[in-house]
């Protein structure tokens, strides 16, 4: 009886995790999963069960990742490795991985563990565009330049909910940022709020209205073009970053950052 219920203590871990929970074999298909798996995706089991498990890898990971499957089928183990997977409607998962080979079975035990949120953090933070101060270009983090120039409160000071909605809500004006007339009706429609909730909430986390936050991520936009040197006219520039005239344009640039967009261009 004791053995039993060990037995349906595991099972019952294997079911209830909110990590994924997997069995694959050295042929590259999973042969068991537990839950987390099937709901983090939005496949069915017969639906993962069927595919090779690089079918679901994100396709910028597959190199990588079946690189270190076949130094798992070496019996060498793997911690702490990060990849993304896309579920079943398009949606980015990052997962961490510890796998540990049973070579004898050609099986590989696998955890791991959703760190989706994370990563948006890490995008949130990480210094990806520019500000320019003093003369120098120098990089800082997303709304960092908006944040210096209009003394708003500091990204550090943002709770994390604050800060993965801005996340979602940048990510849904850099999607649509090529159009001139970038409202509030859509952003608001898009994140599932009326305009007077979605206005309250941009000032309230960035003390600035929704236009000036459109505005600001459009000009974050035009300094990552400006750095990509892929483009060499200040039209280019305007257009890229969805602003009506290159003239108007320029001149806000001059504004936020302090220079004229066209001696970076040189």
């Amino acid at each position: 009886m004791e053995n039993l219920n060990e037995v349906f203590d595991l099972e019952c871990f294997f079911r209830l995790s909110p990590d994924w929970l997997c069995v694959a074999g050295f042929d590259g298909y999973f042969k068991k999963i537990n839950p987390a798996v099937s709901k983090t995706l939005g496949y069915t089991e017969s639906e993962l069960f069927a595919k090779p498990i690089d079918s679901f890898v994100h396709p910028e990971d597959r190199s990588i990742t079946a690189s270190k499957r076949e130094s798992i089928k070496k019996n060498n183990p793997l911690y702490n490795f990060e990849n993304r997977y896309v579920s079943k409607t398009g949606e980015i998962v990052w997962l961490s991985w510890t796998s540990m080979p049973i070579k004898n079975q050609q099986l590989v035990f696998a955890i791991a563990k959703n760190i989706t949120e994370k990563k948006k953090l890490e995008e949130f933070n990480k210094a990806s565009l520019v500000s320019v101060q003093n003369g120098e270009i120098i990089k800082g983090a997303n709304l960092n330049a908006f944040i210096s120039t209009r003394n708003l409160k500091p990204i550090s000071e943002l709770s994390i909910a604050d800060k993965l909605w801005l996340y979602e809500l940048e990510t849904l004006v850099r999607k649509y940022i090529g159009k001139v007339d970038l409202s509030i009706v859509l952003l608001s429609s898009e994140m599932g709020l009326s305009e007077r909730q979605l206005h309250r909430r941009i000032k309230n986390i960035t003390g600035v209205t929704p236009n000036n936050y459109i505005r600001g991520v459009r000009l974050q936009m035009s300094m990552e073009a400006i750095n990509s040197g892929k483009y060499r006219t200040v039209a280019q520039i305007s257009y890229i970053a969805g602003f009506e005239t290159p003239a108007y344009f320029r001149k806000l640039f001059k504004e936020f950052y302090g220079r004229d967009v066209a001696e970076l261009l040189q």
